[in-house]
């Protein structure tokens, strides 16, 4: 987003994104913090299915880039980091994720070092 960009917002409640084949692409935000990440990374493995199943087939879907962003205290609470880091060298440029950790007190490894901001 850019600044006078115009964004959708939904916190909360029942959502989901289910994008039918001939909808525009749209570009999405993950906002997540701690084990808040659940339905949100059922909803970034469907994308990845999604993609997948396009480089594959050209099953007609158009999508966009999906962006994550991802805060816990420290990278050990952290869900699902593996998994979201294989989705991110899967799919380069299609799905990125940035994390954040608030009170991360060891050495961050390398694997993840690239992707997290902190205090």
């Amino acid at each position: 987003c850019t600044v006078d960009s115009e964004v959708a917002l939904r916190v909360g409640g029942d959502f989901f994104f289910d994008p039918q084949p001939g909808d525009s692409p749209v570009n999405l935000v993950l906002i997540a913090g701690g084990v808040g990440i659940n339905p949100l990374f059922s909803m970034l493995l469907h994308i990845a299915d999604l993609h997948g199943y396009q480089e594959s087939k050209g099953n007609g879907h158009k999508l966009g880039t999906v962006k994550l962003y991802y805060s816990a205290k420290n990278t050990n609470e952290l869900l699902f980091k593996k998994n979201i880091l294989g989705l991110m060298n899967t799919f380069p440029g299609k799905i990125t994720c940035c994390f954040h950790v608030t009170q991360q007190r060891s050495q961050i490894c390398k694997e993840l070092q690239p992707h997290v901001t902190g205090k």
